[in-house]
Formats: C-alpha cells, sequence, structure tokens
C-alpha cells in the first residue's frame, strides 16, 4: 500500500484547525509519525514481542485506537495463543477503512495468523470482553484528563489474571529545565526529518487543543488508582515512552 509525504501544513494556513484523523491525515499517517515520534517502529514491533508474553490462549487483545493497524499486524506477526483473536478500534470512520485494507494486505502475506476485527467506535463507550493484552498507542494522550482514569479503571477489570496493558504515550516533565531540553530535542527530530519550521510551528498549534500529554509520574500513579499493581516503563525515546501495567 502506497501512502503520500506529509505536507499538510506545508504551506501557510489563514487559520490552523483543531487536528483531527481525517481523509488528508489517513493518507499521510505513517509518514507523519514516522517523522514526528521517536522510536515508533521500536515501540510498535515490541508490543507485538511483550504481547505475546502476556496472551492467554481464548482470550481478546484489544488495539484501543488503532489508526492504520500498525499494533494490531505487530500483534498478529507475534502472538501465538491458541484461540487468541485482535479487536481493533478507533473512532476515525476514514482510519478504521484503511486499517480494514492494510490487514487485508498481511492475511495475503502471511498464513496462520490471529483473526482480528475493526470496529469504529469510541472507547470511552466500549463494552470490553475479557482480555488478557490491551495495548494504547499514544491514545490516552488524546481522551479528555477527567475521563482517563474511568477509562483505564474499566480497562483493569477487563484483564484476566497473567494479562498486561501496555501504554505508550507523549511525556511531558514537571521539571522546567527537562522538559525545555526534551522539547527542543524533539524538534530536532522533527527538522532532522525534513520537516520545515513552518510546519513545525502550523501542526503544534493544530495539536495543542487536542492532545494533552501526562507525566510519566501522573500516568504511574493514575495507573495504581486504576487498579494495577506494577508499573513498569519498559523504553523512552526523548519524550516518548511506553509502559507495561499489570494486573
Amino acid at each position: 500500500m502506497t501512502t503520500d509525504p506529509d505536507r499538510l501544513f506545508a504551506q501557510p494556513l489563514a487559520q490552523v484547525p483543531d487536528f483531527v484523523f481525517n481523509e488528508d491525515v489517513v493518507r499521510v499517517f505513517p509518514d507523519m509519525i514516522k517523522r514526528s515520534v521517536p522510536g515508533y517502529p521500536t515501540i510498535v514491533e515490541n508490543v507485538g514481542v511483550l504481547a505475546a508474553r502476556f496472551a492467554k490462549p481464548g482470550t481478546a487483545l484489544y488495539d484501543l485506537g488503532a489508526s492504520l493497524g500498525a499494533v494490531t499486524q505487530a500483534l498478529r506477526r507475534h502472538v501465538r495463543g491458541e484461540g487468541c483473536r485482535v479487536i481493533a478500534v478507533d473512532n476515525s470512520a476514514a482510519m478504521v477503512e484503511r486499517c480494514r485494507e492494510y490487514l487485508a494486505a498481511q492475511d495475503s502475506m502471511f498464513q496462520e495468523l490471529l483473526p482480528v476485527e475493526v470496529l469504529e467506535a469510541d472507547i470511552l463507550n466500549l463494552a470490553f470482553e475479557p482480555a488478557s493484552v490491551v495495548a494504547m498507542n499514544f491514545t490516552l494522550q488524546f481522551i479528555a484528563p477527567p475521563q482517563r482514569l474511568a477509562l483505564l479503571t474499566r480497562i483493569r477489570q477487563s484483564l484476566l489474571p497473567g494479562g498486561a496493558l501496555i501504554l505508550s504515550e507523549k511525556l511531558c516533565f514537571a521539571d522546567t529545565t527537562t522538559q525545555a531540553l526534551l522539547n527542543d530535542l524533539h524538534l530536532d527530530f522533527k527538522r532532522a526529518n525534513g520537516y520545515s519550521e513552518l510546519e513545525i510551528a502550523q501542526k503544534r498549534s493544530a495539536i495543542d487543543n487536542v492532545m494533552k500529554p501526562d507525566t510519566l509520574e501522573t500516568h504511574r500513579q493514575r495507573l495504581l488508582d486504576a487498579g494495577f499493581s506494577t508499573v513498569v516503563p519498559w523504553f523512552q525515546c526523548l519524550n516518548f515512552a511506553s509502559l507495561i501495567a499489570l494486573p
């Protein structure tokens, strides 16, 4: 499947709208996220590796905020639990449509993959089945902060003993010096990947109102408050990190 290069913010906009996962974003999303999120390919592939340890036979594996299904594909490549199936959920119709196309292409290249169901739904209203693995890859940061604890509590209640939540997020930092340094390093990462100052500025303006990152300590305490017993950061690259939360 071919995708376009991300040039969505390359031209000056009279008014920068809030960022939405529409057809324009879907068209360039693989290029956008690779050039914007340090460590993204490593996180995605290793979500599959980690999931293989926690997946239990006959259970559901969730990919919440699945976008184009990169994590779902990783789950299907690595998990071999008998009777397992993946439930990929996203609230963007454009993302869901393209995700189904990508997964169909994966089916044509690999044999004996886990079955997958792709749902267009709001994860805040989702009725969770008993699950052994739940992956949220840069999704919680787009949920309104007051709704995050309730969502994580419901996820915890759906997790079976021995299962895991794998949560990847952009971080912010309470220490202003650390925040400034890692923000500057992230901007350097974007520049090194070919984004102009105009693109960086307009993308920041578009996303500021819709993406609200938390500190690592906020994530840890919220997960404990949701009923998880153990929270282990397993990866960080600049201001992006991934955690394992155990029931």
